[in-house]
């Protein structure tokens, strides 16, 4: 064999070679790009929600405003612990119903080290012992001298509730001869429709926002020892993790803010909507202004 075809036999190789090295490396850095960023534009989201009117309302606002940017969105329901507990372990990525710096606090000093606050969603939220307004009493402090009225029952929400907890602390602080009923928020609140009906007195642990207020006239007991503090925030949190590795949705959720009409309002056209979808949709037809500003936090150049 001559020496001019080896020489080319070998020129070949090494040009195979090359290509093949090439391809490769295209490969690798094909495959070192999308391991890098599928993790934060996957476009899927957890939302996490407790069963309460405000939480389920903004939840499925987001649900329907994120879906109409193209992210797929999964939603976790269950009790307040466990929800917390989801997002920190990364179960879930958002919540957005966490009342501060009172009501979960002893969840947001458990869980905080995982969780990133994301901001403040609706700035006027108030918990406490809630009464008909024909009810003649006015305090917590009067309730023991009129226990007879309320046959000794406090009708709460599920046990593991933060207001639950300020509850028990208020039948200690105040020495209430009181038992504090859990359930459901909707059996609660059947108990409390039926007494209204009967105009007979009944006395909740209420929250404020929550429709109730726009339903029936009630009234906060005034609570002289503070022990279900003042007015609270509700915040949206969210999986460190997840915050880092999705700059875009996590904008939109630091960018979320409700006001008492727009709350108000939202909550009520989803009561005993079939749809929830349909009925934010129809709600979002009036606050347009609303849709177009959190849509915006989705775009590509809109990071803030």
């Amino acid at each position: 064999m001559s020496l001019k075809i080896l020489l080319n036999r070998k020129i070949k190789s090494i040009q195979m070679k090359k290509v093949i090295s090439g391809l490769l490396i295209a490969m690798s850095v094909g495959m070192i790009s999308s391991c890098g960023s599928g993790a934060g534009n996957n476009k899927k989201v957890t939302i996490a929600y407790v069963n309460w009117a405000e939480g389920v309302a903004m939840t499925q606002l987001s649900k329907v405003l994120l879906e109409k940017e193209g992210y797929k969105v999964e939603l976790k329901n269950a009790d307040v612990a466990p929800v917390f507990a989801a997002v920190a372990g990364g179960d879930a990525d958002i919540f957005m119903d966490a009342w501060m710096p009172v009501t979960h606090k002893e969840y947001m000093d458990k869980f905080g080290p995982k969780l990133e606050v994301l901001g403040a969603n609706y700035a006027n939220a108030r918990i406490g012992l809630v009464v008909p307004d024909y009810v003649k009493i006015n305090s917590i402090e009067e309730l023991n001298a009129n226990a007879s009225l309320f046959e000794g029952k406090i009708i709460g929400i599920d046990a593991g509730a933060g207001i639950m907890a300020k509850a028990e602390l208020a039948i200690k602080d105040y020495k209430l001869k009181y038992e504090l009923q859990s359930a459901s928020e909707a059996a609660m609140l059947a108990i409390l429709k039926k007494s209204i009906d009967a105009k007979k007195p009944v006395v909740i642990t209420g929250w404020s926002p929550h429709y109730i207020f726009s339903n029936y006239k009630l009234k906060f007991l005034s609570d002289p020892k503070k022990v279900f503090g003042e007015v609270e925030t509700l915040q949206t949190v969210a999986n460190k993790d997840f915050v880092k590795l999705n700059p875009q949705v996590s904008s939109f959720f630091r960018n979320f803010q409700l006001d008492d009409d727009q709350l108000g309002s939202l909550m009520s056209a989803l009561k005993g909507a079939d749809d929830e979808k349909v009925a934010v949709e129809r709600w979002l037809t009036d606050h347009s202004e609303f849709a177009v500003r959190m849509s915006s936090f989705l775009k590509s150049d809109s990071v803030k």
